[in-house]
């Protein structure tokens, strides 16, 4: 039976990486696990696999990253501005601000002298006031992210799990390793590496950590048999 996480409560958590390397490392082991099938698929050379998965591991994975930082910051850009917004109502307009705290603390059961209470205890402190308001009237909450910290942890994961898949092509001539040897090696490593993965990602996902590795393993194999198909196909119709 799953269990909600014990965490200390506090008004500032220290930022947690982990989620940002899991799902980083996901990217760029299935893109570039797809990228190898697809190469294999069309039954071209090992250089042309090195290319093609070394310019993906860092093209998309800096693609990645930026669009990972750009979004944290919009998100935390907006949450400040409407915060800032919701500081300024409480100066302008008290005591409306103070009747939509009672509106909502009525919502959660509380009638006559315990709302006013309540309602009390609610706007003494400011930045309790607020938060509320944030989060019944917005729907938003402060988020423990960092846009810096989130981008390089996204790239770093996505580099070195998303290299995973290549490994096997890099030593193949040191190991004097065949074609299919090759690439057989290539489907275990990045199958093991996804199920891992999705392991550790059930830290935060509460789920079982075997059914959350297979669901990676599964969706990153059915991603490189897309992959792998479609080189077929096209080698096939390009004769």
């Amino acid at each position: 039976m799953l269990e909600h996480p014990d965490a200390p409560i506090s008004k500032k958590a220290k930022y947690n990486w982990l989620p940002d390397f899991v799902y980083g490392g996901i990217d760029g082991a299935v893109t570039t696990f797809a990228v190898v099938a697809g190469v294999e698929g069309a039954s071209l050379s090992v250089g042309i696999i090195l290319i093609l998965g070394f310019a993906n591991l860092f093209a998309d994975g800096f693609s990645m990253s930026v669009g990972k930082y750009l979004s944290d910051k919009t998100q935390k850009e907006q949450f400040e501005k409407i915060k800032e917004i919701e500081f300024r109502h409480l100066k302008e307009k008290p005591e409306h601000e103070r009747q939509e705290v009672e509106e909502i603390m009525a919502l959660y059961g509380f009638k006559g002298k315990d709302l006013k209470r309540a309602t009390d205890i609610i706007t003494s402190d400011p930045e309790g006031w607020v938060d509320i308001m944030m989060r019944r009237e917005f729907n938003m909450t402060e988020e423990n992210i960092d846009p810096i910290k989130g981008g390089i942890a996204t790239f770093i994961a996505f580099v070195l799990v998303g290299f995973i898949p290549l490994i096997a092509y890099v030593l193949k001539s040191p190991l004097n390793l065949s074609e299919s040897q090759t690439f057989l090696a290539t489907c275990i490593s990045t199958i093991s590496a996804l199920f891992i993965v999705g392991a550790i990602k059930s830290r935060f996902a509460l789920k079982n950590w075997i059914i959350s590795g297979l669901e990676m393993a599964l969706m990153g194999g059915a991603a490189a048999g897309i992959a792998y198909f479609i080189g077929v196909f096209l080698k096939t119709l390009l004769g």
